[in-house]
C-alpha cells in the first residue's frame, strides 16, 4: 500500500466541520485516510513524505463546462454576440476539425486545465473518443458527452444518437472510474423536440444524466416561445428532459417561475461568467437560484469565448460580479465562490467521492504557493483563494493520489509535443 505525507501545511477541506486548519494529511493509494492537526507516526513505512510549508493545499477544481477542443479557436473570433459567433465563424471552422485536430486541442486544453489546479471537468463536444483518450492518459477526471446538433436530415440525426450512444455505453465507468459519460442535446434552438425526445430516451435507456445549454441569451429565449409557444425551461420540462438528472449550462434568462421548476426537478446549472459577459449573454440571477436551493457550479465554457480556462478567476468573477449588479456586498460570499468551483463543481457532475478533503473522499487535491505578496497576511486563505489567486499560483496537482503536475510540469503529457502538434493543425485549419 502506497501511503503518503503531506505534513505542515495550511488546509482548505470544503468540510463543514473542519473547513480549514494548518497541519497534516495521509494519503493511501488513491483515498485520503486522514487530515487534521496531529503529526501521524514519522516511524511509518511512508512511500513519500511532502513538505508542505508555504503550501496551501485544497480541493482540485472542477469545471463544469467546457468544449475543450476549441482551444484551437482561443482569439479566432472575438467581440460577436451568440449567434453570430457561432453560425458565422465558430460552426463554419468547426466543420474541418478531424479527429486529430480535437485530440490536440484537448491535450492543450488538459494541460491548461491540469496546470491551473482543475482536476475534472465537463467537456461537450464530437469525436469524443478522441476526448476520452486524452482524458485516460492525463490522469484527470472527465464527464465527457457527445454533444448532438439536430439541425440535420433525419438520417444523419439517427447517426448522431447512435453515435453519441456508443460513445456513453463504451467509455461510462472507464479509466478506473475517472471517466463517467452523459447525454446531450445541443440546446433547445439546434435540436427539434422529437429529436430532444429520442435523447431523453437514450438517457433513460442509459441510465444517464442530461447536459445542455439553455437560455443563454434573451434572443435565443425569445426565438423558442415565437417557436414552439414555450420559454426553454418550460419547453424542456414538457419534453421530459428534467424526468432525468440534468446539467445546464448557462441559464442566465430566468424568471422566477422557471427557477421555482429547477429546483422542483433539482436541475443543475454551470454558472460561466467569464464566457457571459464576453458574449454579451447577460448575467445569471445566480445569488436568487442560491437562495432557491438550485446546485450552482463554476464553467469556463470554452477557451474560445473565455479566452482562458482559469477556474480561479471563474471563482473571483462569480464573487464579484454578482455583489456589483445588486449592490448586495454579501449577494455570493468567497466560501460561496469557493464551493461552487469544488464540492458543489463535484455534486453537480454526480462525483459523490471528490471535492472534499477528508478522510474516506478520494485523493484529488491541488498545491498552491502561498509564499507570494498576494497571499500575505497569513489569514483568510479562503478570501485569500477567491480574491487573490490565479491558475499561475498552482504547483503541484494530485488525482485519484497520483501526482499529475510536480512544480508547475505536467507529468502526464508532453506539453512541448502537443504545443507543436496543436501549432500545426491550427495553420492547417486557418490557411487559405
Amino acid at each position: 500500500m502506497k501511503k503518503r505525507w503531506i505534513r505542515n501545511a495550511s488546509f482548505i477541506t470544503m468540510d463543514e466541520e473542519n473547513p480549514f486548519l494548518t497541519g497534516h494529511m495521509v494519503i493511501e493509494n488513491d483515498r485520503i485516510t486522514y487530515v487534521g492537526t496531529e503529526s501521524p507516526d514519522p516511524a511509518t513505512d511512508w512511500e513519500e513524505i511532502i513538505d508542505g510549508k508555504n503550501k496551501i493545499i485544497m480541493p482540485g477544481l472542477v469545471n463544469t463546462h467546457n468544449h475543450a477542443a476549441m482551444s484551437l479557436l482561443r482569439g479566432y473570433a472575438d467581440d460577436l454576440n451568440l449567434q453570430v459567433w457561432l453560425q458565422e465563424k465558430m460552426w463554419p471552422i468547426e466543420g474541418k476539425f478531424t479527429s486529430q485536430d480535437v485530440q490536440v486541442g484537448t491535450s492543450l486544453s488538459v494541460i491548461e486545465m491540469l496546470k491551473g489546479g482543475t482536476t475534472s471537468f465537463v467537456d461537450m463536444y464530437d469525436h469524443m473518443g478522441e476526448v476520452a483518450g486524452v482524458v485516460e492518459i492525463s490522469g484527470m477526471r472527465g464527464c465527457l458527452t457527445r454533444g448532438v446538433i439536430g439541425l440535420v436530415p433525419p438520417d444523419v440525426q439517427q447517426a448522431k444518437l447512435e453515435d453519441a450512444m456508443s460513445f456513453a455505453r463504451d467509455w461510462h465507468g472507464k479509466a478506473n472510474g475517472r471517466i463517467t459519460t452523459m447525454m446531450s442535446p445541443h440546446a433547445p434552438y439546434t435540436c427539434p423536440p422529437d429529436y430532444i425526445t429520442k435523447i431523453v430516451q437514450a438517457a433513460h435507456d442509459l441510465d444517464l444524466p442530461l447536459h445542455t445549454h439553455m437560455s443563454e441569451s434573451l434572443a435565443e429565449v425569445e426565438d423558442n416561445v415565437k417557436q414552439y409557444g414555450d420559454r426553454p425551461v418550460e419547453h424542456l420540462r414538457r419534453l421530459g428532459v428534467f424526468d432525468r438528472p440534468t446539467l445546464v449550462a448557462h441559464a442566465v434568462h430566468l424568471t422566477d417561475e422557471e427557477i421555482d421548476i429547477m429546483k422542483q426537478y433539482d436541475v443543475r446549472v454551470s454558472h460561466n461568467p467569464g464566457s457571459n459577459l464576453k458574449l454579451a449573454s447577460g448575467i445569471a440571477r445566480v445569488p436568487d437560484l442560491l437562495r432557491a436551493g438550485v446546485l450552482v457550479s463554476l464553467g469556463t465554457d470554452s477557451s474560445a469565448s473565455n479566452n482562458n480556462l482559469d477556474m480561479f478567476e471563474e471563482m473571483r468573477l462569480a464573487a464579484l460580479l454578482h455583489k456589483g449588479i445588486s449592490g448586495d456586498p454579501t449577494a455570493v460570499p468567497a466560501m460561496a465562490a469557493l464551493r461552487m468551483g469544488t464540492i458543489d463543481g463535484a455534486k453537480s457532475i454526480w462525483l459523490k467521492e471528490t471535492g472534499m478533503l477528508k478522510a474516506g473522499m478520494k485523493a484529488d487535491f491541488i498545491a498552491l504557493d502561498a509564499d507570494q505578496p498576494h497571499f500575505y497576511p497569513r489569514t483568510h486563505f479562503v478570501s485569500h483563494v477567491v480574491y487573490s489567486a490565479s491558475a499561475k499560483d498552482v504547483t503541484d496537482v494530485w488525482v485519484d493520489g497520483k501526482q499529475l503536475v510536480r512544480k508547475g510540469e505536467c507529468l502526464t503529457l508532453d506539453e512541448e509535443k502537443v504545443k507543436a502538434e496543436f501549432t500545426a493543425s491550427y495553420e492547417r485549419l486557418t490557411k487559405g
